[in-house]
């Protein structure tokens, strides 16, 4: 029955009609998942077999995940933002003694971009230092990260800007230097590479969003990946509602010391299971989640494929368009683009609310990026933190910079249908057009 019913899901998707391309009608989205029947199949199975909680499919993905990444450990969570709360908060552990980072300590990180690579340093309690961002690139730089380094700085934590790898390798030079710990935010980054190096693999812990926006999904769902062993027990601790135990849910006493244990001022032999060596959370993800990972971890190299070719489509067909500051890979970077991010120039003749506007009546999808400025957020307002230097680009791309798609969903046509609408209203609309 159980085959049965597989079979039928297959059948089904391939039955479900996908409409055609209706220039103007048809949503262009700036992102989404994208799902084959395979996916389909993988969720139903893990439905029918009740797999509810994070179990087999789960180990499966973070074992195959760290193959992809070429690292010894994967933890799943539930998205990409717990990702984050994990790694950061592993690196409080009193178990690293001196390396413990404690309230009051400094993490470097952009100040353009998006909240959840910040929010874990405040909610630990230490104090971020904002550093203003490169236009075109939309990364910050090593000299404005070595400008940011102070007596208290610990750490740097920032993210690969809309899957445009930072400097990766001269970053890491500099924490190595400083003695700092590197958390890379590759949420937006799966498959680009640094000097032919996949990004996530630079930093002493690397985060993974699976969000349906991102390059492979679960719906929800995320990662944290490292090369070090100390520290991915302890995010599994900080995930795992902070307990000192790593049997899975369902084992017993792998450590053949369950009743035999004593620490802190409990009692001799105290049940293992339940002692808390962290003050922990709960951020596992399901087996539901898992089952869907699976599936679209092979297909990953064809998505940044697809995403690279129409990143560079649209960047050929869109040169020399008026008014507009084209986006730029990082010297020495392949970037697994995210989305192709336009910045409105002051010269323009147009605002960037009036391209947006243009844009969203033909049903093509734009975004911000993301945050912008985030020192300008009330979620900030009380929040104490340190800028470095001045964030005048960060302010330019809150006001003048958007983004539209560049995921597997969108066909050549579609692609092309925003590149012709794009350059229509640029020509329409931009005094040094009209005067050719």
């Amino acid at each position: 029955m159980k085959d049965k019913i597989l079979q039928l899901t297959g059948e089904y998707h391939r039955g479900v009609n996908q409409p055609d391309f209706v220039p103007g009608v048809t949503p262009l989205w700036a992102s989404g998942a994208v799902l084959d029947d395979d996916d389909r199949i993988a969720l139903v199975e893990a439905a029918l077999d009740m797999r509810i909680a994070a179990g087999f499919s789960a180990g499966r993905f973070e074992r195959g995940l760290a193959r992809y990444f070429g690292l010894r450990k994967a933890h799943l969570t539930n998205s990409g933002s717990s990702a984050n709360l994990a790694a950061l908060s592993a690196l409080t552990s009193p178990s690293l003694e001196e390396h413990q980072l404690r309230p009051g300590d400094e993490v470097i990180t952009a100040a353009a971009g998006f909240p959840t690579t910040v929010n874990p340093i405040l909610q630990n309690r230490l104090i971020p230092v904002f550093v203003d961002i490169e236009l075109g690139t939309y990364n910050t730089t090593p000299d404005r990260v070595a400008a940011a380094i102070g007596p208290r700085t610990r750490a740097i934590m920032m993210a690969h800007s809309l899957g445009n790898p930072f400097a990766a390798q001269e970053i890491v030079d500099l924490a190595e230097q400083h003695g700092l710990f590197l958390i890379e935010d590759n949420c937006d980054a799966v498959g680009s590479r640094y000097r032919g190096q996949l990004t996530g693999t630079f930093g002493d812990l690397a985060t993974v969003s699976f969000y349906p926006a991102h390059h492979i999904t679960m719906g929800e769902g995320g990662c944290v990946v490292t090369n070090n062993l100390a520290l991915a027990r302890l995010v599994e601790s900080f995930r795992d509602w902070g307990r000192d135990c790593w049997c899975e849910p369902g084992e017993d006493n792998k450590c053949f010391k369950r009743f035999d244990q004593q620490l802190g001022t409990l009692p001799h032999g105290y049940d293992h299971k339940y002692i808390f060596s962290h003050v922990g959370y709960n951020l596992k993800s399901t087996d539901l989640q898992a089952a869907l990972g699976v599936t679209q971890l092979r297909k990953v190299d064809e998505f940044g494929e697809v995403r690279r070719r129409n990143w560079r489509r649209m960047r050929a067909e869109l040169d020399g368009v008026p008014g507009l500051l084209l986006p730029e890979p990082t010297p020495g970077a392949d970037p697994s683009w995210f989305g192709f991010v336009l910045t409105v120039l002051p010269s323009a003749g147009y605002t960037r609310k009036d391209l947006v506007a243009f844009l969203e009546s033909r049903n093509i999808s734009t975004r911000r990026f993301f945050g912008g400025n985030l020192t300008r957020h009330p979620a900030y307002a009380n929040a104490e933190f340190r800028v470095s230097g001045h964030l005048a680009n960060s302010d330019v791309v809150t006001a003048d910079t958007f983004w539209v798609g560049v995921y597997p969903g969108l066909s050549t046509e579609m692609i092309d249908y925003i590149i012709k609408s794009i350059t229509e209203f640029a020509h329409d609309h931009s005094p040094f057009a009209a005067a050719r």
